[in-house]
């Protein structure tokens, strides 16, 4: 830790940890927001250290990773194909929708 002469007295140099930019979707957002109300210490502890960027970013990926996988799961399992977007498409459009947001749901609440 630095520390800066005022007088008679060293203070303590307060700056912020600098922390490298990374790419946050919105599931490190939402999840920033969260920690933020809800596990104040867990945010502050990540502000102070410098790795809360970092930490959102990973949930974010984690989060991406595990909404591909369950689309992908999910279609295979309900028969929603190649087959069906070729002869039906706007019941393609129906069930895929439907998928994605009942995957959004999950993974909104696997990774908070």
């Amino acid at each position: 830790m630095d520390y800066t002469l005022c007088g008679d007295y060293y203070l303590p140099n307060l700056l912020p940890v600098q922390e490298e930019e990374h790419k946050i979707g919105i599931y490190g957002q939402r999840y920033f927001r969260y920690i933020k109300e809800h596990d104040k210490i867990l945010f502050i502890n990540l502000l102070t250290t410098g790795k809360l960027s970092e930490h959102l970013a990973e949930i974010d990926r984690r989060a991406q990773e595990m909404k591909a996988m369950l689309v992908k799961q999910m279609a295979k399992q309900e028969g929603v194909n190649e087959v069906l977007k070729e002869h039906d498409q706007i019941e393609w459009v129906k069930r895929m929708n439907s998928i994605r947001n009942r995957v959004k749901e999950i993974v909104w609440n696997e990774i908070v």
